[in-house]
């Protein structure tokens, strides 16, 4: 059996083409006749950011973990519902965190003692509509929350404007490189490689969230100001 099936490899191998047995494997090194430069170029665009993420919640104390727990639970459904009602979609909630604490007393020389409970419910809202988000959150309050954290602001759709950022960086890696081939003395004859390290956004500053305005009560609002992307790129030119 076991000569059999060498000799059915082996006339298997017989049947193929000579070039495909002794093709070699692809290379994927260029080799470069002049000069080598490589350049890091960077291309940057500013957004204004259209999408708030912002972790809103309530945290109850009680004398047992249930009723924490039920009570952080009522509240909760408070808050969902005006944030249905603020037409806030179902995509756009989630939750976050949902955690339950024993809490102790501790005294001098003495065991710990136990003297409640803390529930935590949290969810994370993501507001598509920045100018009311404030407006929103002062409802939430309203409604029982009394944990809100954040904003994240965000660029929901941001890969239009990373491709102008790459397109940026494109063009200033290659006046980078014809800036040192004047110098030289000498030309860029061709690109060899272009690879791209990454697309980010630059987080802005921690936007403002209350603005005071005398002694008499205001709405929160939430800044969007603008956010950069930036997209960093390795190029390798060919100078003679």
């Amino acid at each position: 059996m076991k000569q059999a099936l060498i000799a059915a490899l082996a006339l298997s191998a017989a049947m193929l083409p000579a070039t495909a047995l002794a093709q070699p494997a692809a290379s994927i090194t260029q080799s470069i006749a002049g000069t080598r430069l490589d350049v890091n170029a960077t291309g940057e665009v500013t957004r204004v950011p259209d999408v708030a993420v912002i972790t809103a919640g309530v945290v109850i104390r009680a004398a047992t973990a249930g009723a924490a727990i039920q009570e952080a639970a009522r509240r909760m459904e408070r808050v969902r519902a005006a944030l249905k009602r603020a037409g806030i979609a179902d995509r756009d909630i989630q939750t976050s965190n949902v955690s339950l604490e024993p809490q102790y007393v501790y005294e001098n020389n003495q065991p710990p003692k136990l003297n409640g409970y803390s529930a935590t419910n949290q969810l994370s809202v993501r507001f598509r509509d920045i100018a009311n988000s404030g407006k929103i959150l002062d409802a939430l309050v309203a409604e029982g929350a009394n944990t809100i954290n954040g904003p994240n602001l965000t660029i929901d759709h941001p890969e239009a404007a990373l491709d102008e950022a790459r397109a940026k960086a494109v063009v200033a890696g290659r006046a980078r490189a014809d800036l040192y081939a004047r110098s030289l003395g000498m030309r860029v004859v061709r690109v060899v490689s272009v690879s791209e390290s990454g697309g980010y956004a630059v987080p802005p500053p921690m936007p403002m969230v209350m603005q005071a305005r005398g002694e008499r009560e205001v709405d929160t609002r939430i800044d969007p100001g603008v956010q950069k992307l930036q997209v960093n790129l390795a190029m390798v030119f060919e100078l003679q």
